[in-house]
């Protein structure tokens, strides 16, 4: 005859949870894109301020030579460009320093991370917006425009071309940086709240 008497059965083993794994810091992420900002910025600065080149040009039937100098600072749209890219590489040295600080006190305030999403967002704008001016004034450079009667310098300018061409291209990097730290601190700052 089978017992009715309940079996003991072992004690069970208490369940060790494992504690969440700590998040992300995405700060040496954002630390190392705002020296990559930095360094992009000041070479693109440099390229395009040191873009200068003289040409002399003899008149027929005289003797007369004609002096013609290729710089940044006879083109409003490349002057705009070295404000614009100046005050990006300005902004990188301080949010540089604001994200090294972020990288030892990884929990900074919401507003925080608004403010600075919000400024990346206006540099990104600066930043992209005076690279496309100096790229349409580069490609009438490159090219021309017959229609309007506009001539291409740069089969004459070769030296002055390729700095402003070097110069663009940097800048470009620098737009796709500044869209990566964007796209870094709206990611921060909707992890934070939805967490909170």
């Amino acid at each position: 005859m089978a017992s009715t008497e309940p079996t003991k059965d072992a004690p069970e083993a208490p369940t060790v949870t494992k504690p969440p794994p700590p998040p992300f810091n995405l700060f040496k992420l954002d630390l190392f894109l705002r020296l990559a900002l930095f360094a992009t910025t000041l070479v693109s600065v440099i390229l395009m301020v040191i873009s200068k080149q003289t040409k002399y040009f003899s008149t027929p039937l005289t003797s007369f030579v004609v002096v013609l100098d290729a710089k940044f600072v006879y083109s409003p749209a490349l002057i705009y460009f070295v404000a614009a890219i100046s005050t990006a590489c300005l902004y990188s040295i301080i949010t540089g320093a604001v994200s090294a600080y972020g990288v030892f006190r990884p929990s900074p305030a919401n507003k925080f991370l608004f403010h600075v999403a919000t400024f990346d967002g206006l540099m990104l704008g600066v930043v992209a917006s005076a690279t496309g001016a100096v790229a349409a004034v580069a490609y009438i450079g490159l090219k021309g425009n017959k229609h309007v009667g506009w001539t291409k310098v740069c089969n004459i300018y070769t030296k002055f071309c390729s700095f402003v061409a070097s110069s663009v291209a940097i800048s470009l990097a620098s737009t796709i940086i500044l869209l990566l730290l964007l796209t870094i601190s709206t990611y921060s700052l909707h992890r934070r709240t939805m967490h909170n």
